[in-house]
């Protein structure tokens, strides 16, 4: 196999034809060089370079093997420069997870000031839901995550971005969907709710719990979501009520009516959370683009 290190050797030698301003060129003595390109012939059993006492002419042979060694090290040369890129942060892929609701309103600015930063870099994004980011994260799966999460214990990292909280949504045509100002969440006890299955968002379904048992009173789960856009599409239809975060509706202009609850229940805390230990410059970099003051 032919090393980098002799393809420069062999490129130095062919473009000069003169192995001593060939050694000048590679800041070397011309023995040393002369006989690394005779080893060279050895290694590929073949005659690369015709010598006299007063020239040196590329065989047939050696006029291709130079095009081979040009590619070498020209590849050799893109491989650092990818390499030192991503070592910078400059370069690379990013697996990022994001729950539902950030990809309407967060996320987007997150997007646009890393892209603008760092184009170079390929970004992979899935939505997801707390608990299986948290899993990914750990898996290896995702390089950072876009998730309501609070505490991460020892092996995840977490930097708040913000608060959020519930507010009920109803159909258009609801009884009290004329009701101006807070409501209390407890004149709903009677409807019928859209839920959100535990298996499929453990922390987020056990916020809903929460917030009804709190209010005194255990809902009707008639219609189960897998999402909160699926939630929100199903209380649209008709179908029931449901709390979601203020977030997933403040841009919903049709379908339903949403009121803030009187009592206010906070959320757990927007965060971009990552893997606790070690570099990983391209998430530094897009924790940092999600901060106010980040790159522009």
């Amino acid at each position: 196999m032919v090393e980098v290190r002799q393809a420069r050797f062999f490129i130095a030698v062919a473009e000069e034809l003169h192995f001593g301003r060939a050694a000048d060129r590679l800041h070397m003595s011309q023995p040393p060089l002369s006989q690394a390109i005779l080893q060279l012939e050895r290694q590929l059993g073949t005659t690369l370079l015709i010598r006299s006492s007063r020239t040196v002419l590329l065989t047939e042979a050696g006029r291709m093997f130079l095009e081979q060694c040009r590619l070498l090290v020209g590849a050799s040369e893109r491989a650092r420069e990818v390499a030192e890129q991503a070592s910078a942060g400059l370069a690379g892929i990013l697996r990022i997870g994001a729950v539902t609701s950030v990809f309407s309103e967060v996320l987007p600015q997150i997007l646009r000031r890393f892209r603008e930063s760092r184009p170079l870099v390929e970004l992979h994004v899935q939505e997801i839901d707390t608990h299986h980011g948290r899993d990914a994260l750990l898996r290896r799966e995702l390089d950072v995550a876009v998730i309501r999460q609070a505490v991460t214990g020892r092996q995840l990292n977490s930097v708040p971005l913000r608060r959020d909280h519930f507010v009920l949504a109803m159909p258009e045509g609801h009884r009290l969907a004329g009701t101006d100002g807070p409501v209390d969440l407890s004149d709903y006890r009677d409807d019928s709710w859209v839920w959100l299955p535990r298996p499929i968002s453990p922390d987020y379904h056990d916020e809903l719990v929460a917030a009804c048992r709190q209010a005194g009173f255990s809902p009707e789960a008639h219609h189960f979501a897998n999402s909160i856009h699926s939630q929100l599409a199903m209380v649209e239809c008709g179908l029931g009520v449901t709390l979601v975060p203020k977030s997933s509706v403040a841009r919903q202009s049709r379908g339903l009516v949403w009121r803030e609850l009187r009592d206010r229940i906070d959320l757990v805390e927007l965060s971009v959370v990552s893997r606790a230990g070690g570099e990983e410059p391209l998430v530094d970099h897009f924790i940092s683009c999600s901060r106010p003051d980040g790159p522009m």
